[in-house]
């Protein structure tokens, strides 16, 4: 592997490990500030549970004192209905310490009048969170409170039976008051505190939320700034090797001209040898030397005029631009077939047309290389020595393809040269082609975003088809 290869390796793979650090960042982001948006949703449902708490402890406490006063068996039934909400989350809070997650612990806090949605998240925080130092601290004060609820229902139970045996005393009446409101007075401390704890709990749950939150930030801003910082480096680059290959190219497209230019001139140099041919057979007086004289000169002329035009193709299909348009398939083979019938044999060979498509969207300059060039070949390579030569045009669609179909019976191709017909220069008689034809064909091809085969067998014929989409536009 070379160090141009290894660099950029390293590069990609670079790239590749921001990339996904910025991914798990923001997924960490992402976890990180769903669970604490869950757990102060939990924090706030277990604050709004603690003032239904409060209220129901004071509420009970209340009617139980008008009860033990008034002895109104209304207000007893009204002091155990209020008792059951701190009662109902001390059994939610037991069995979530025993057993966990169950209904029983979902009953007790929907007894404690916590709202149903809240439900998930109050077990859910419990829980997992139970052994955090500002939950479990919570917890203990929750304990306590329920321990003094138990006390004051035991007080109850006390009264009611005194009321209801008609012993209680007015010296009982005032000893159960003041023990009721010492109960009361150190149930507004641990509601409090219980308060105070998850209140600080949250604080601090928002400032590490914060300060999670900015180290996350910084990291992707950081790897997003790296990343930049790389791409920048890796587009200035790709600006000088594009600056490199327009060069070249400008290089290559000034020596393609000189080619042109010098090739175009060198093949004219026989039209000085044909002058002296045209001198010896104007001194000739024998009719058919004279007539064989021409015959070469003629042939020779064709042969030089058509490495011209190959040449020509050749330029025009590396340098003219992709124009996609409408192509009547029907003008260009009539165009191309009156083109080529002054090459020898041309006027004895049957030409058959089977055009099933027409009119398409393709560029015109490339399909009349092509075609001219296989039309040619077909003729140039007929087999004079056959009583019927033919050329086969088709045209159709194969699997949503345009296709193109020109067979013949003509010499063939041996098998051993089939595998090269399509190297520049190459051709199995120098003598009836300049060795062009088929490479600009196959590069006129491949510029439409098509593909050409070839079959053939020796002495019998050969089939070229081309086929290519139909394209609106490149």
């Amino acid at each position: 592997m070379s160090k141009v290869q290894i660099l950029k390796k390293l590069r990609f793979s670079n790239v590749f490990i921001l990339l996904l650090i910025v991914l798990i960042s923001c997924a960490l982001l992402i976890c990180i500030n769903f669970f604490t948006i869950k757990i102060l949703s939990a924090n706030r449902a277990y604050v709004n549970g603690e003032s239904h708490y409060s209220k129901g402890q004071k509420d009970a406490s209340r009617h139980l004192l008008t009860y033990l006063f008034t002895k109104d068996s209304n207000q007893w039934q009204l002091y155990l209905k209020e008792l059951k909400v701190p009662q109902g989350d001390a059994t939610a809070r037991i069995m979530l310490l025993k057993v966990g997650d169950n209904e029983t612990s979902r009953k007790g806090f929907l007894e404690g009048r916590n709202h149903q949605d809240d439900l998930d998240d109050l077990v859910w925080l419990f829980v997992n969170f139970k052994q955090v130092s500002f939950l479990a601290k919570a917890i203990h004060e929750w304990e306590q409170g329920d321990n003094l609820i138990s006390k004051l229902f035991v007080i109850g139970n006390q009264i009611d039976v005194k009321i209801k045996h008609n012993i209680l005393t007015s010296a009982e009446q005032q000893k159960f008051l003041q023990e009721i409101n010492d109960i009361s007075d150190k149930l507004t401390i641990n509601e409090r505190n219980f308060s105070n704890t998850l209140g600080e709990g949250t604080r601090k749950i928002k400032n590490l939320l914060i300060i999670t939150n900015i180290f996350f930030i910084l990291i992707i801003v950081c790897s997003f700034s790296l990343y930049y910082s790389i791409m920048v480096k890796r587009l200035i680059a790709s600006k000088k090797e594009i600056e490199i290959k327009n060069d070249n190219l400008l290089l290559v497209n000034h020596e393609l001209d000189r080619f042109v230019y010098s090739a175009s001139h060198d093949l004219r140099s026989p039209i000085t040898s044909l002058k002296g041919l045209i001198d010896i057979t104007l001194l000739e007086d024998d009719v058919n030397q004279i007539r064989e004289y021409l015959n070469l000169m003629s042939q020779s002329l064709i042969r030089q005029d058509q490495f011209l035009s190959d040449i020509i193709d050749y330029s025009k299909n590396k340098r003219k631009q992709i124009i996609i348009e409408p192509v009547s398939l029907h003008e260009l083979f009539d165009e191309a077939i009156s083109q080529v019938m002054h090459l020898e044999n041309a006027k004895r060979i049957t030409i058959k047309k089977e055009l099933l498509v027409d009119e398409i969207q393709s560029d015109g300059l490339r399909l009349k290389i092509i075609i001219s060039n296989l039309l040619s070949n077909a003729i140039k390579y007929s087999d004079s020595s056959k009583k019927n030569m033919f050329i086969s045009i088709k045209t159709y669609i194969a699997d949503g393809f345009n296709t193109i179909e020109i067979s013949d019976n003509g010499l063939g191709i041996k098998t051993e040269f089939i595998e090269h017909i399509f190297e520049m220069y190459f051709g199995t008689n120098k003598n009836k082609g300049s060795g062009l034809g088929l490479y600009i064909v196959q590069e006129a091809v491949e510029n439409i975003k098509g593909t050409i085969c070839v079959s053939s067998e020796n002495n019998i014929g050969s089939k070229f088809i081309v086929t290519f989409p139909n394209q609106n536009g490149i």
